[in-house]
């Protein structure tokens, strides 16, 4: 799992939250420099309002989208892993359409969507077709949202030992 970006509520019921900015995936130890604060975010508008030295990841409205479904989602993590990307169907994950594109307005009404339709009840991560490796995962806590991605790319690589070994 590499790339991506993280983001974290300031505070439990706020809208606010803090996010990796752009272009920052390749970097091993990120400092507050690396960071930026979205103070407003409007996704179906398109529209984000931001401070900070970097520019917000262009995943912003999808951090946005993922927060605005529940206050109890406290982080996000957008990563790209092959492995739990090319199983989605095997691993019966929730997804979003393949012809929609990442960092849209289209891809945060997908996202809520998929909340709104019960898909994301068990699980707390989700696939985004239309962005190749793109699998976000959320929780209470970040540790909560990493441990949802390491437990589906265990899954996913069990998967791919399995066709290998037949």
């Amino acid at each position: 799992i590499g790339f991506g970006n993280i983001s974290q509520r300031i505070e439990p019921d706020s809208a606010q939250f803090i996010i990796s900015g752009t272009q920052t995936g390749h970097i091993e130890q990120l400092s507050p420099e690396h960071y930026c604060l979205i103070v407003k975010a409007e996704p179906k508008q398109n529209r984000i309002e931001s401070c900070g030295l970097r520019k917000p990841s262009s995943e912003s409205l999808t951090h946005a989208s993922v927060y605005a479904q529940d206050n109890a989602i406290q982080a996000v993590i957008h990563a790209h892993s092959p492995e739990i990307w090319k199983h989605t169907l095997a691993l019966a994950l929730p997804h979003t359409s393949a012809d929609i594109p990442y960092g849209t307005v289209e891809m945060a009404v997908a996202v809520e969507q998929l909340f709104q339709s019960d898909k994301l009840a068990q699980i707390s991560l989700f696939t985004m077709l239309g962005h190749e490796d793109g699998v976000v995962a959320f929780g209470k806590n970040m540790e909560e949202a990493a441990w949802e991605l390491i437990n589906y790319l265990a899954l996913a690589i069990g998967i791919e030992q399995q066709c290998d070994n037949q």
